[in-house]
């Protein structure tokens, strides 16, 4: 066993305000991956929450061992760029690979895709007069 490192009142109270707050948002995510139904419903939850979590989880041991080193400790601040980069990426290639699969075996009805308002064309478009 390691010995409980010296940290001030402050920084334990910090580190551990963190780390509960991080595992009571992944808990949530994991929450919402049992409780929701469809697969496009599913994927989002725990994407959500592990994202934020984890973020929170690093912010702990970003204080604690920063504190305890008496210089600021970077590594986690990658780990958190990586997560943050990673996830929502797989989020999509997951998803898109459902749809497609879906598609596929024709059960696609309820998830049409429609373009954003502002890339359909609202208004009609003028059209020529040929008559001339």
């Amino acid at each position: 066993m390691i010995a409980s490192p010296d940290l001030p009142a402050w920084a334990a109270l910090l580190t551990a305000l963190f780390v509960l707050l991080g595992a009571g948002l992944t808990l949530t995510g994991s929450l919402g991956l049992l409780r929701l139904r469809q697969f496009y419903e599913r994927v989002h939850a725990p994407t959500l929450g592990t994202t934020l979590g984890t973020v929170f989880v690093l912010i702990a041991s970003i204080i604690c061992f920063s504190v305890l080193q008496t210089r600021p400790v970077v590594h986690e601040i990658l780990i958190a760029v990586f997560i943050t980069v990673t996830t929502p990426v797989s989020l999509i290639l997951l998803v898109r690979a459902a749809l497609f699969r879906d598609r596929v075996e024709g059960n696609a009805r309820n998830f049409e895709w429609r373009a954003p308002s502002s890339e359909r064309n609202v208004t009609s478009a003028p059209t020529e007069d040929r008559s001339s």
